[in-house]
C-alpha cells in the first residue's frame, strides 16, 4: 500500500491524490468529488506515508493502523464516526490499536483516522493484499578454474 502520493492539506477538508508537479505548486484531485485544485508550496501538506500514531511502544505508521482497522473491522468501519462520543471513539480505537497512547492521541485524531480509513478504502486506494517479499539471488559458488598442467 503506497500512501505516498495522498495528501493532507491544512486548511481544506478531506484528501488529496497528487497528479502532476509544476513550479512552486502541485495538482491535487479531491479524492471526495475528483475536483482538480492547486496546492502551493505555502500550503502545509503531509503525506499520509509520513504519518503515524503514538503508541505506547514505538509509533506507527498509518498505514499499519489501517491494515488494523481492515483486520478487526472489514471494508466498512462498524459504527457511525461522524456521531460517535469520544468515549466510543476511544473505545473502538483501542479495539483496533490497543497500545495507543492515551494522553497523545485525542478523539479528534481518532475520528479523522476513521474517517480517511473508510474514505480511501471506498475509493479502492487502499490495498491490504501481502506483498510477497522478493528473494536475494542466490550467488552459486564458482569453482576454481583448474590449473593448466
Amino acid at each position: 500500500m503506497d500512501l505516498t502520493k495522498i495528501v493532507s492539506i491544512s486548511g481544506k477538508p478531506g484528501l488529496y491524490q497528487i497528479k502532476s508537479q509544476a513550479v512552486g505548486r502541485i495538482i491535487v484531485e479531491s479524492v471526495v468529488d475528483g475536483k482538480c485544485i492547486p496546492a502551493f508550496a505555502r500550503d502545509r501538506m503531509s503525506s499520509l506515508e509520513e504519518i503515524s500514531i503514538f503508541s505506547t511502544d514505538e509509533d506507527r505508521p498509518l498505514k499499519e493502523v489501517f491494515k488494523m482497522i481492515h483486520e478487526k473491522m472489514g471494508d466498512k468501519v462498524d459504527f457511525d464516526w461522524k456521531k460517535a462520543s469520544n468515549d466510543e471513539l476511544r473505545e473502538k480505537f483501542a479495539f483496533v490499536m490497543p497500545d495507543y497512547d492515551e494522553d497523545a492521541v485525542y478523539p479528534s485524531d481518532m475520528r479523522k483516522v476513521f474517517q480517511w480509513y473508510q474514505m480511501l478504502n471506498d475509493k479502492g486506494l487502499l490495498d491490504f493484499t501481502e506483498e510477497e517479499p522478493k528473494e536475494e539471488p542466490t550467488e552459486t559458488p564458482t569453482e576454481p578454474a583448474e590449473k593448466a598442467e
